[in-house]
């Protein structure tokens, strides 16, 4: 009865694997692959107040572009979640600088005898000049997070921007956002295919399956 080695072997490498955790590409090639699987996306509520709900607007027009996953409304029929926080910013910076000229020269001539006489001159120079100026910029940022059904996060990314020649701040964000995604999948697509080795019931010899549906 071949019960018994069997069960032992898989105790044996449940523990060879505790005590060699995951690599940290191991995890992200994991991540990687896992977005292959994504088929719908719903792009949940940014916090951030009145301008992060803009922003998921914009953010779920580039994705719509981006022709990878389809968005949905539905949270239930989604394979994954986007989450995360975005705020669009206008504040004022200001400048200040300021010059200044300081020169100053005097000479002096002088003797004492029966007849005392001398000759004293003195010359300054005084300048300074101060300059503040003020310019309005504008500012986005977001952070967001695709997480499945486990509840696990399989890709994130962080992007600002102070906005781009032919487009605002908020559209270059969700712009960036949507290229950074469309890069990591790509280089999912060129993850060789996954594989496993099974173990066998009784009397058989373990085999390895070929393309394995990514988990």
């Amino acid at each position: 009865m071949r019960v018994l080695p069997v069960l032992l072997a898989t105790l044996g490498m449940s523990a060879v694997a505790a005590d060699n955790p995951p690599s940290a590409s191991t995890i992200e090639e994991t991540s990687l692959k896992q977005l292959l699987q994504i088929r719908r996306v719903y792009v949940d509520r940014l916090t951030g107040g009145e301008t992060a709900a803009q922003m998921r607007d914009i953010l779920l027009s580039s994705l719509e572009s981006s022709n990878l996953f389809v968005l949905t409304e539905n949270p239930e029929r989604a394979d994954a979640t986007l989450k995360g926080a975005a705020e669009d910013l206008v504040f004022t910076d200001l400048h200040s600088s300021s010059d200044s000229v300081n020169a100053h020269t005097s000479f002096g001539t002088g003797r004492a005898t029966k007849t005392t006489g001398g000759l004293n001159a003195g010359f300054g120079i005084g300048e300074s000049e101060s300059e503040r100026s003020s310019e309005r910029r504008h500012e986005a940022v977001a952070a967001v997070r695709l997480v499945n059904k486990d509840g696990d996060v399989i890709w994130a990314t962080t992007q600002e921007s102070l906005g781009a020649k032919f487009r605002g701040a908020s559209r270059d964000v969700a712009e960036k956002i949507t290229t950074k995604l469309k890069d990591d999948f790509a280089r999912a697509r060129k993850l060789p295919p996954s594989t496993i080795t099974v173990i066998p019931s009784l009397g058989s010899e373990p085999q390895a399956t070929g393309q394995l549906a990514l988990k």
